[in-house]
């Protein structure tokens, strides 16, 4: 009968205490969301007056009054949308594209080969993670200048296919993979580019997911270097086209919120699309947020 009560009520506990839990967690992802809805929402109120005066209180939050998209297509009369989010969707999926293959096959070499000086590569590679981007700006500057790729699609692209972190997070990911498929492979006569392409890759799905988040994140958001190296709205991207937006007269709050939520949309759809590979890469590979 002891054991019973004991068993029952440590069944309570558990169940308060998952319950709990999961009461926390959605307090704080309603934490992270209430930013992104009161965009959305703020976004759809063709009423000026309304979006300032519901900036102070809940009703931010609550899609009422004059409801429409007057302010999206506002956006696109005011200005050039439609070439900036070109610019910016080229330019990071290029990037983006040459970056998986290029980092990729830097950390197979790293992680699955062997040949002199991997230890030394690797020691440069993992030192130039901690050098932020702001303190070599002007040195880039001054190499795109000589070679005359000032305002143009490649010097916002070819600078930053090599990322040094995510080399690393490809070689973390790789090193973890058993070495017996490899010898297998060699057995049967594959080649390290065969080993690559139809072991290690299909093998490698999670990780090749969260670079792909993580450096369109990183691209899609980049503002210093395009605002450095660009001249006109040919080959800017969106984020330096919303400093020129919010800079406008007259300052139209309702305009500001929908341009920040086309803005934002893509890079939502596309960790929607790949989050399970992320959540499984990040449990698998000990990635700390």
């Amino acid at each position: 009968m002891n054991n019973e009560r004991k068993n029952t009520k440590s069944g309570l506990l558990k169940v308060t205490a998952g319950s709990v839990k999961y009461f926390l967690l959605i307090i704080l992802a309603l934490f992270f969301l209430f930013p992104i809805i009161f965009m959305f929402v703020s976004s759809l109120k063709n009423n000026e007056m309304q979006v300032i005066s519901d900036m102070s209180n809940l009703r931010g939050f609550v899609p009422y009054g004059d409801i429409g998209f007057k302010n999206y297509l506002d956006v696109f009369r005011r200005m050039s949308f439609g070439r900036f989010m070109f610019n910016s969707l080229f330019i990071t999926s290029i990037t983006v594209l040459a970056g998986l293959i290029f980092n990729s096959m830097l950390a197979f070499s790293l992680a699955r080969l062997h040949f002199k000086g991997q230890a030394v590569i690797l020691s440069i590679i993992i030192a130039l993670m901690i050098i932020p981007i702001e303190s070599v700006v002007i040195p880039m500057l001054l190499m795109v200048n000589l070679v005359g790729w000032i305002d143009s699609y490649q010097v916002q692209i070819f600078p930053f296919i090599a990322e040094p972190f995510f080399i690393f997070l490809f070689y973390q990911f790789f090193i973890g993979i058993p070495r017996d498929f490899d010898e297998a492979a060699v057995v049967d006569g594959a080649t390290p580019a065969m080993i690559y392409r139809r072991i290690i890759v299909p093998l490698s799905r999670p990780v090749f997911a969260s670079v792909l988040i993580l450096q369109s994140m990183f691209r899609w958001n980049e503002f210093l270097w395009p605002l450095m190296v660009t001249r006109g709205e040919r080959y800017r991207p969106l984020t330096v086209a919303m400093q020129q937006f919010f800079s406008q007269d007259p300052r139209r709050w309702g305009d500001i919120f929908a341009f920040a939520a086309m803005v934002t949309l893509p890079l939502l759809i596309l960790f929607l699309f790949f989050q399970k590979w992320f959540i499984q890469s990040v449990a698998s590979s000990g990635i700390k947020g």
